[in-house]
């Protein structure tokens, strides 16, 4: 073979070389990718061809594909759409799609590595494949009562099931009808998702885990922690209550609540909590110091940036450094504390649990077709946020806001609340955000609970946590103990 016809032959050889590499990783390395990528065709014919499996709230499909006389095959149902978006999220042709649509795809389409044997199974018999049904924590009767104490007001509610961690309500207002979107016409689909990305309190976002906001004085209940924790305090533990307290290094003070004072100055640290004392907790974070602060925010889960319930979350956070006049502010849920409405669930969730905090989750377990469990979520602990004594004592303390403070509108005949308000500052000119975090019954736990009411809701500049926020919380409660 003479010079020229090898170097052809290599050329050759080399091409085919490049052709079969190029097709394996297209078809092996790159399947994955290609398969998700949102622009294939191929591949949102095959899902939707498929039997995509249901998301079960109380052993009820909330969100199910049934058969369509289209080209798709099926159709994504969702039943009460408004009242579980929060939960389900949606899928759709040519949105994508969130919630748990999203997080368990693998499992709603059956591509999970734990369905492996089923989709062999499926093989070897013909049967037509299906996903998995994802069974939700979610407590029907608390997840109603949430939604419509927030009604048309703009919020957010989360309910914890505090042993477990089981998320039994979680509700994001304004809400959406995933239907609109799961329209099999791609134009459908995106007018209505273009008409939501427009639509005013951005009914997308998930204002119970999504969303961040300063939590007020329901983080007094942080503050109190850290000041239980450090062994110098007890709640008998009297603490100076001005009417205004000076900050250092500023010519700024912090004021009460209406400008009024907190009715004894010194106060006893669980009256300061009873009433919602500023000026007793703002002097107390900074005798702590910022440090304190922040390590028993941590340990309450703030500052945690892989907290998947298995959806995403927003990371709560305690300001990385903070000066004196800004620990002040800090201690009382103002600068730049942020939190979700998860995130103080969490808190109260922890100290009804005896200070142990258990991982949020909102998927009890995963069932086959077949209905034989995939797999199925057992409670973990998240960290131990504060001793079982001091757990102890701010329950008792919790207790006194609801009995003779500024939560009494969560009281319940015959249970035992224990609770915290908040009413948080934010934007200039904006009225304050209404909060309240609560559990009960206070001798055995079954729900924590948190609410937030953006800017007041319908009680504008005049709301506050006791008023707007409590009431929702006591639907809840009473919804969880009833159910």
């Amino acid at each position: 073979m003479n010079t020229p016809l090898r170097r052809l032959a290599t050329v050759v050889i080399v091409m085919f070389l490049v052709l079969m590499g190029g097709a394996t990783y297209v078809q092996f390395f790159d399947a994955k990718t290609l398969n998700a990528d949102q622009r294939n065709v191929r591949s949102l014919y095959r899902e939707f061809g498929d039997a995509r499996g249901p998301i079960v709230v109380d052993g009820k499909a909330v969100a199910e594909s049934v058969k369509s006389d289209d080209a798709f095959g099926y159709q994504r149902k969702y039943t009460d759409g408004e009242l579980y978006s929060a939960v389900t999220g949606f899928y759709s042709i040519s949105n994508g799609s969130a919630g748990l649509e999203y997080a368990e795809n693998d499992q709603l389409t059956g591509r999970s590595d734990q369905l492996f044997f089923s989709r062999v199974r499926d093989l070897i018999t013909g049967k037509k494949p299906e996903g998995a049904a994802v069974e939700t924590s979610i407590n029907p009767a608390a997840q109603k009562a949430a939604f419509d104490g927030l009604g048309n007001q703009k919020g957010a509610v989360v309910a914890i099931e505090p042993s477990t961690g089981r998320i039994l309500a979680m509700v994001s207002t304004p809400g959406y009808d995933p239907n609109d979107l799961a329209a099999h016409s791609s134009k459908k689909a995106s007018k209505a998702y273009s008409d939501l990305l427009d639509a005013e309190g951005n009914p997308l976002l998930n204002n119970a885990t999504r969303e961040v906001y300063p939590p007020g004085s329901t983080f007094k209940l942080v503050t109190a922690a850290a000041a239980l924790e450090s062994g110098k305090y007890t709640e008998d533990s009297k603490l100076p209550a001005p009417n205004r307290l000076d900050l250092p290094q500023t010519t700024a003070s912090i004021g009460n609540f209406g400008g009024e004072g907190c009715g004894a100055n010194p106060i006893t640290l669980k009256d300061a909590l009873r009433v919602s004392c500023n000026t007793a907790f703002a002097q107390l974070g900074m005798d702590l110091g910022d440090d304190a602060l922040r390590t028993q925010a941590d340990k309450f889960g703030f500052d945690q940036t892989d907290l998947f319930i298995p959806t995403g979350t927003a990371t709560s956070r305690f300001p990385a450094e903070a000066n004196a006049p800004q620990t002040a502010q800090a201690a009382i849920g103002q600068y730049d504390v942020a939190a979700t409405p998860l995130q103080m669930a969490m808190v109260s969730a922890a100290i009804a649990n005896d200070g142990k905090l258990m991982a949020p989750h909102l998927v009890d377990r995963i069932r086959a077709a077949d209905l034989s469990v995939v797999s199925q979520t057992e409670p973990s602990l998240l960290s131990t946020a504060v001793s079982p004594s001091t757990a102890a004592t701010l329950k008792d303390m919790m207790l006194g806001v609801v009995e003779s403070g500024s939560g009494t509108a969560a009281q319940i005949s015959g249970v035992q609340v224990a609770g915290k308000t908040g009413t948080a500052q934010n934007a200039e000119g904006k009225a304050p955000h209404a909060w309240f975090t609560a559990f009960a019954p206070a001798d055995d736990p079954q729900v924590a609970v948190a609410v937030i009411v953006e800017h007041g809701g319908s009680a504008g500049s005049e709301a506050t946590g006791g008023k707007v926020a409590a009431p929702i919380a006591k639907a809840v409660i009473q919804a969880v103990l009833n159910s």
